[in-house]
């Protein structure tokens, strides 16, 4: 079968188009704009830095719209080394360009992302960058106080941007929810914005993963948000599953979860009987994991990464559809594997390691590491190919042996 289309994502649907769209920091807003038309050849470029989701990126992307440049970006991220970012950006710092008579802004997201020794000259070559544009350059970070970056900091003008207030939050999230046909109770959407801690994209993410599809909005059916920090996550994912309306509803739960997303199959499995009483659901929701199990073997298997997108729909939204009747509330369990792994602390310690060792060597988050690579990664250990990626991240024997499928 083919996987249903997808719906945007609201974070990219309401995207700022125009600065007075941005969100917040309004003073840092209105700092970047008066050093973009102040700028001169010879002027230091601006470091603008913050909290992820408080408008860094769209605030330098509105400001080129709004102000005729043309923007040309790059995230330090994922372009690391000295020759990648001097292919990547180091033209069109030095030539003109025809789409606009203002010139070029160029802007490097991320920066902080590559303050390692791994980078092989990338910081380097945003330094000289610096002493040679013809155009004004923003760079972007969300921690930018590692010692090794202190020669940039020197260097640059820096523009703090600070976590996005409640009350400034919820009349965005009431101007999304009235463009998607959804009636808010704003109790409802204070939860969200209480919860997001100052994030836009966080607090736009959760307002779809709970509004869209629906006609209404309440308390009740953002409550589940509050307990998604306990218990790695687990519950809050396990009822934002089951509860789900759509398909495509059920499917965003997962992508917000921090659960390894083969360990939630083991949650799934363990609950559904708790969940389902209806023999016929059930059955048709055991139908589902199992397909879902099936797929994700085959991946395994046959090296086949493309099949993991239908072990995921199986898992959420084949899951969540085979229920006919209302969500009903029950006491979720953990899986007896998982609560024999909390009982031992050695098991956690080496766990935790490995997200940290992870997140080092790939420049992410502790949370990024442990949400979107930790999965893909412990499918791939039981092969050759996975286990030289363990080494290369600096995974020891230890490490393997506890994140392994296996061990699961």
């Amino acid at each position: 079968m083919d996987p249903p289309t997808s719906q945007p994502l609201w974070v990219d649907k309401y995207r700022p188009k125009r600065l007075d769209e941005v969100v917040g920091n309004r003073e840092a807003v209105q700092q970047f704009v008066e050093w973009l038309k102040g700028w001169r050849p010879g002027s230091k470029p601006a470091l603008l830095y913050g909290p992820p989701g408080t408008g860094k990126t769209v605030t330098v992307e509105a400001a080129a719209r709004e102000l005729g440049y043309d923007l040309v970006a790059l995230n330090a991220s994922d372009v690391r080394t000295r020759e990648a970012i001097k292919r990547a950006i180091e033209p069109a710092a030095h030539y003109g360009t025809l789409f606009s008579q203002r010139g070029r802004l160029l802007f490097i997201d991320e920066v902080d992302g590559i303050s390692g020794t791994e980078d092989q000259g990338g910081l380097e070559a945003i330094m000289e960058l610096i002493e040679r544009t013809r155009f004004p350059l923003a760079l972007a970070a969300n921690d930018p106080w590692d010692p090794r970056l202190r020669g940039l900091r020197e260097a640059c003008l820096m523009i703090r941007f600070n976590r996005v207030k409640v009350t400034q939050l919820v009349p965005l999230l009431r101007r999304i929810c009235r463009a998607e046909g959804v009636e808010a109770d704003d109790r409802a959407l204070r939860v969200i914005a209480d919860l997001a801690e100052g994030d836009v994209r966080a607090a736009i993410n959760d307002l779809q993963a709970v509004a869209q599809g629906r006609r209404a909005l309440t308390v009740a059916d953002v409550e589940w948000l509050r307990a998604r920090d306990r218990q790695y996550g687990a519950f809050d994912t396990l009822k934002a599953i089951f509860a789900a309306r759509t398909a495509e509803e059920a499917r965003a739960a997962i992508s917000n979860s921090l659960v390894d997303h083969e360990m939630l199959l083991k949650w799934i499995h363990e609950n559904l009987p708790l969940q389902y009483e209806d023999p016929e659901e059930l059955a048709k929701a055991y139908d589902a994991l199992s397909m879902a199990d099936v797929y994700l073997g085959r991946a395994k298997r046959k090296q086949r990464w493309e099949l993991l997108r239908y072990y995921f729909d199986l898992m959420t939204a084949g899951v969540a559809m085979a229920r006919r009747g209302r969500y009903r509330f029950v006491k979720y369990q953990f899986p007896r594997t998982i609560l024999l792994m909390s009982k031992t602390r050695e098991v956690r310690r080496v766990r935790e390691a490995a997200i940290a060792s992870i997140a080092a060597k790939c420049h992410v988050s502790r949370r990024k590491a442990e949400t979107e690579i930790l999965p893909l990664l412990r499918v791939m250990l039981e092969t050759p190919r996975g286990r030289k990626m363990a080494e290369q991240l600096g995974l020891t024997h230890e490490m393997v042996e506890v994140l392994s499928p296996q061990a699961g």
